[in-house]
């Protein structure tokens, strides 16, 4: 690695692999570059060169493999953005590569269980890499805010953490392949690992069993691929049990355009409570004991974002911390584990196996995989 330089790599360049292309075009002055990209479809590859040029960055090595990309030797770090069912191989292949790529890995780790397990414990014979997981959520500004509210102890034991995302539906990808399940992992594994672990940061707990509701009721039931009508749901209720006696509540809704926020986040401890409001980027406190005259409303906003794209500024701030990392400006492990990637998708997995089945899953159950 060149000093004070890191040279990324991005594996699938659709609509997230560019959006990385953007943050990084961003950390440039502080020593990100990124050298080229891999993807299979042409027409991705066609729109990452025409990014690049868009924003004045180093010529790009371009290769419709991954397996090239990381013979190539051009980068230090690898961001894996391809479709979820792929996850599983590209970072078996770039873990056991004999030359060390970093890797962020975009969420969710991979479509199940079992695959997830294989690449932690992969990685953990791979002292020499890190591997971050991109469960950007975390680095929205509002909701960083108040995951520091309840880590300093404000609102007291974390009891109940309730989560609504109203939001549109799935966008269309490269070749549907987000329209059905096996693709995907599921609705809850693919969208909402990201709001699982906030449940088990907020809570600082593990999940213990998991019950779900939910089915396919307005979206995608009038479109047909190759024959095949699409299986992913498009709205649920499920409720999570930790290990401490907290509990967390996902209301999920994939048609639900005409709301004010995306996502409203409430977390109650035995204090007080907190909520944060995103795209409006507010959070909101409230003590107990100071009733609803006392509730403060607060603007959440983060000075060191230099790009908001998709995500209000979390996956800049995503960046930006593995990047100071790799340069060794920050010390300690990834902000966001392997194992907390496990988690997420343990907890998406058990949801959609629950509303399968009509009862609760104990998550033992599918880390048993």
């Amino acid at each position: 690695m060149e000093k004070g330089v890191v040279r990324y790599g991005i594996v699938g360049v659709g609509m997230m692999g560019r959006e990385h292309m953007v943050n990084l075009a961003h950390l440039r002055t502080d020593g990100a570059v990124v050298t080229c990209v891999a993807d299979p479809h042409p027409p991705s590859l066609d729109l990452a060169v025409e990014l690049a040029r868009s924003l004045d960055s180093p010529l790009l090595a371009v290769f419709s493999d991954h397996h090239q990309l990381l013979d190539s030797r051009l980068c230090d770090v690898v961001v894996v953005s391809s479709p979820n069912m792929t996850h599983f191989e590209i970072l078996m292949d770039i873990i056991n590569h004999q030359k060390p790529h970093h890797v962020l890995v975009e969420k969710p780790l991979c479509t199940s269980v079992e695959d997830c397990k294989k690449v932690v414990n992969a990685a953990n014979q791979r002292p020499d890499i890190v591997v971050q997981v991109g469960l950007e959520y975390r680095y929205i500004p509002s909701v960083a805010k108040l995951i520091g509210i309840v880590k300093s102890g404000m609102l007291g034991q974390v009891k109940m953490v309730a989560i609504r995302e109203h939001r549109f539906p799935f966008l269309v990808k490269v070749n549907n392949w987000n329209r059905f399940n096996v693709n995907t992992g599921g609705t809850l594994v693919e969208k909402c690992c990201h709001f699982f672990d906030l449940m088990r940061l907020f809570a600082a707990a593990n999940p213990v069993r998991v019950m779900a509701s939910g089915s396919i009721d307005v979206n995608h039931k009038d479109e047909i691929y190759d024959g095949k009508v699409p299986d992913i749901i498009d709205n649920a209720f499920v409720i999570v049990e930790f290990d401490n006696g907290s509990r967390g509540m996902l209301d999920l809704c994939m048609f639900a355009e005409g709301s004010k926020n995306e996502q409203e986040i409430s977390v109650v401890g035995d204090i007080g409570k907190g909520e944060a409001f995103v795209p409006e980027s507010i959070i909101r406190v409230g003590l107990r004991a100071e009733g609803r005259t006392g509730v403060k409303t607060e603007k959440a906003e983060d000075e060191r974002i230099k790009y908001d794209g998709l995500h209000h500024g979390s996956s800049y701030l995503e960046h930006m911390h593995l990047l100071s990392m790799l340069k060794g400006e920050r010390l300690g492990a990834p902000a966001v584990r392997l194992t907390d990637g496990l988690l997420s998708v343990a907890i998406g997995v058990a949801a959609q196996l629950s509303i399968e089945k009509g009862r609760f899953i104990a998550i033992q159950e599918v880390l048993q995989e």
